[in-house]
Formats: structure tokens, C-alpha cells, sequence
């Protein structure tokens, strides 16, 4: 992963709470995400479970796309949607393809 990850982050946000969009921004995706150990498609099925697992749909429309771009396609993501409907609860899987729907 070598280009920046735009988060688009708006600018209210921005206003008020700076240090919480600099930590994103320059801590999360600067640092942690092109930590080599795990690659930018692990690092995006991980985080597609996690919020998935805990119902955040809000976030999860900007990691589909993010996904997209490192590598994930259409089928694995509703793949790994299916998988994690047997342990997260197939609401939460529900609610994430619905997202993924949206997103067409």
C-alpha cells in the first residue's frame, strides 16, 4: 500500500476534534496500516469482521471500498459476510448486506 488512504473525514469534524482526525489520519492509516506484518488485504478482511462483529455499519462503507481497492472482490466479501453470520449473529450479517447492497 503505497498511495495515501483518503479518509474523508468532513470538516466539522475536522474543526473540533483535530487531534482525533490526526490520529486517524496519520497514526492509523500512516502507520498501522503499512505496518508490513500483515498485508493491506489481511489488514482489510480484519477489519471488515470487526465491524462487522460489532455492528458498525456507519464505518463500514468506507472500509468496502478501501477493501475493494486492496484487493478483496464482490464475491469474497459476501463470503466472509456469510461466514461470520454463524458467529456474530445474522442480524449484523444481514445489516452488512444490506451496506454492500447500497453500494451498487
Amino acid at each position: 500500500m503505497n498511495d495515501r488512504i483518503e479518509s474523508n473525514i468532513p470538516k466539522k469534524m475536522r474543526d473540533i476534534a483535530p487531534d482525533f482526525v490526526d490520529y486517524g489520519e496519520n497514526i492509523l492509516f500512516e502507520k498501522v496500516w503499512r505496518d508490513p506484518t500483515l498485508t493491506s488485504k489481511e489488514r482489510s478482511l480484519c477489519t471488515l469482521s470487526a465491524l462487522i462483529s460489532i455492528g458498525n455499519t456507519e464505518q463500514l462503507g468506507f472500509h468496502l471500498q478501501l477493501a475493494e481497492k486492496n484487493g478483496i472482490n464482490e464475491k469474497e466479501i459476501i463470503a466472509l459476510i456469510t461466514h461470520l453470520a454463524f458467529y456474530v449473529g445474522w442480524p449484523k450479517a444481514a445489516a452488512a448486506l444490506n451496506v454492500v447492497l447500497s453500494k451498487k
